[in-house]
């Protein structure tokens, strides 16, 4: 292995430790969470610091206090270095846990926490500068004989286009700063090149404070594994193994997996000495990750992450440690619990993303409330959650609902047992990436271990999962007999008369239901023993129902000799229905037609709620198919609005600096006459 120290080279001096007693978090949602759950199992006390939209957010009101840093957006609250140092001393915390993002790579602000003598949990600043700077990193990997991709930093004197065709097509823009793949886009061709450049460099700024990027030599189809390491203060350095990261959409990981499928032993080996080699050399503490992108058995380095990752819990499962307990140990100055030689691989683990975006718009973000949250009890997993029912999921920020890990004895196993997790896991109110997940998890080639970084744009796993018109029908009479029996309930007046008994024969009673596109016909009568007649508008007979309960939310049913289970919520004319295969949100049709609005045609609405960055066109502008429109930022991200044809621009809605809603009509596009 490597020929770095694995046993503990140095004890440390009990006189020397400095006990953490209050933590303050630099972050928000699931990660600040996760952190604070390892503290209070320490006994630390946990701050908490929140943007004005997070004010009820649940890492909020679970930290023992909380900070109020005022503002929105990420450049207003968590990446102002000045107002959360305020903050920090204002709480009295004596340590500080950045979390992943934001400012958890920020050398100068690891720094001003350590002057003011309160904790950093993390890498020093030295190592943060050396190492987070993905551009020092290659040449430190260099100088360990390391294999890199090409490289070129772009300056204001760098020629793009001579230094594009030194690297060769296709290029990787890549920020310097940061990472979960903001500020990266791949370039296929010269004329696309400087706006892409623009585009990465705006949006590496407003994630990380720092706009610096770099052209890489891009590989269509390999795979990102990645290498966690661990440090103390007394030259104490062990690596967990690999984790794979190769599910990807947008340069963002949705999957990932511990083990990788395609790691031999003897890989594994050398990748991890690469990366001890020059963690060692650093002379790194606290938890960081080495990334690589794997093309058969050959390797280069990506980048290191001198932080802790979004998919450390994966490596947590196999090796069966808590690293963010390490953290605070070694931050301490507390040795290593563990040498290399006490880890070993155990079973594999499996992290998906749940994230609030929309598979079928090109994975594009969908803000918005969480009516319903409600993790699966079907099968033994770990959530780490930012939301609970009534949380909302805001523009400002990253989309990311939930993480969803699994350990299992085997891979297949992980995958069939994530996948039915996912599956009867309740999230409704917003559109998720949900049954994309549970569609790839269960897809022969992600089973076979074929996860290359291009597997969705290969494979194709199907984006969300097809509701037949049986799946509908079923639905809709379990939201039919829920319905009846709380109108019953709710009844003022004969309320001891069985529901929908009469005392003479009468039409059936009807309801009109629509999902999507597809709609669905109710008919239904009760009979005197409880039971109903009922008729859909597939359905060519009559089907006998039976109901054991309903009313209260929960509906169990017998559909003509078949028993099943849904819980049914309802909100206004939206029925949000659970079921065994999923969710699904149905709305109950008015009995008369409402008169609205004819869509105005040629109209270009927003895909989600957002802020318009930049207009390209002005009203009477010819524009051709493709051409770019205007440029909406969301969540962190930037989105391309471009001309679905060819023709003439009769009005343009909005302006830069305009905040938009989803739906909202952005500009008018006409064919121009011919």
């Amino acid at each position: 292995m490597a020929n770095v120290k694995t046993a503990n080279v140095k004890t440390a001096n009990i006189n020397n430790l400095k006990p953490i007693t209050t933590l303050l978090v630099a972050n928000r949602g699931e990660i600040a969470r996760r952190i604070m759950r390892t503290a209070k199992e320490m006994g630390i006390s946990t701050v908490a610091i929140y943007a004005d939209g997070d004010a009820e957010a649940p890492f909020v009101t679970e930290a023992d206090s909380a900070i109020a840093l005022g503002g929105r957006t990420s450049a207003e609250t968590y990446l102002d270095v000045s107002k959360v140092l305020d903050a920090c001393k204002r709480s009295g915390a004596d340590a500080v846990h950045p979390g992943y993002g934001f400012l958890s790579e920020n050398a100068d602000f690891a720094r001003a926490i350590s002057d003011a003598g309160v904790s950093w949990i993390g890498p020093t600043p030295e190592v943060i500068a050396a190492m987070g700077d993905k551009l020092s990193a290659k040449k430190l990997m260099e100088a360990a004989d390391v294999p890199t991709l090409p490289a070129i930093e772009i300056t204001p004197d760098t020629d793009l286009i001579r230094a594009a065709d030194e690297i060769g097509y296709p290029v990787l823009v890549k920020a310097s700063a940061g990472g979960g793949g903001r500020g990266m886009r791949v370039v296929e061709k010269e004329t696309d090149l400087q706006s892409s450049v623009d585009s990465a460099k705006r949006e590496a700024g407003s994630s990380f404070g720092d706009d610096t990027v770099f052209l890489e030599k891009w590989l269509d189809s390999s795979r990102h594994v990645e290498i966690q390491i661990i440090g103390d203060k007394h030259g104490n350095l062990v690596h967990c193994f690999e984790r794979e990261c190769s599910i990807q959409r947008r340069h963002q990981k949705i999957i990932e997996e511990a083990p990788s499928p395609a790691v031999s032993p003897e890989i594994r080996e050398a990748m991890c000495d690469a990366a001890l080699k020059a963690a060692a050399s650093l002379g790194y503490s606290s938890a960081g990750t080495v990334e690589f992108l794997l093309a058969g058995s050959e390797f280069y380095f990506l980048e290191v992450n001198a932080r802790l990752q979004v998919e450390h819990p994966i490596t947590e499962a196999i090796i069966g440690k808590d690293l963010v307990r390490e953290q605070i140990r070694v931050a301490e100055g507390e040795n290593l619990s563990f040498s290399q030689d006490d880890l070993q691989i155990n079973g594999h683990a499996i992290e998906a993303r749940l994230c609030a975006e929309d598979p079928n718009n090109d994975f594009l973000p969908s803000p918005g409330p969480v009516i319903i949250w409600q993790p699966s009890t079907q099968g033994k997993a770990r959530f780490d959650s930012g939301v609970e029912s009534g949380s909302v999921i805001a523009v400002e920020f990253d989309p990311m609902i939930a993480k969803v890990i699994v350990h299992a004895p085997t891979r297949r196993e992980a995958a069939a047992r994530l996948a039915r997790i996912l599956e009867t896991t309740q999230i409704q109110g917003l559109i998720t990436n949900r049954d994309f997940l549970v569609t790839t998890l269960r897809h022969p080639s992600f089973l076979e271990g074929d996860t290359t970084t291009d597997f969705i744009e290969r494979i194709s796993p199907a984006r969300t999962r097809e509701v037949t018109s049986d799946d509908l029908a079923e639905a809709s009479i379990a939201i039919a007999i829920e319905s009846q029996a709380r109108n019953h309930a709710t009844a003022r007046v004969l309320k001891t008369i069985p529901s929908g008994w009469r005392n003479t024969i009468l039409p059936f009673e009807m309801i009109d239901f629509q999902h999507l596109n597809k709609d669905c016909h109710v008919e239904y009568r009760s009979r005197r023993d409880g039971k109903f007649r009922v008729r859909t508008g597939d359905s060519p007979g009559e089907l006998l129902v039976t109901p054991y309960t309903c009313g209260n939310g929960l509906v169990d049913i017998d559909i003509d000799g078949r028993r099943v289970s849904y819980k049914v919520d309802r909100q206004g004319m939206q029925w949000y229905v659970h079921g065994r295969s999923g969710d699904l949100q149905i709305t109950e049709l008015p009995r008369y037609p409402v008169s609205g609005i004819d869509e105005l045609a040629g109209g270009l609405t927003a895909p989600m709620p957002g802020a318009v960055l930049a207009t390209e066109v002005n009203s009477g502008d010819k524009v051709s198919k493709g051409d770019l429109l205007l440029i909406l930022e969301a969540m962190k991200m930037e989105h391309r609005i471009t001309a679905p044809m060819d023709g003439i621009i009769s009005a343009l809605h909005v302006t830069t600096g305009d905040q938009v809603e989803n739906g909202q009509l952005l500009v008018t596009l006409n064919q121009e006459d011919e």
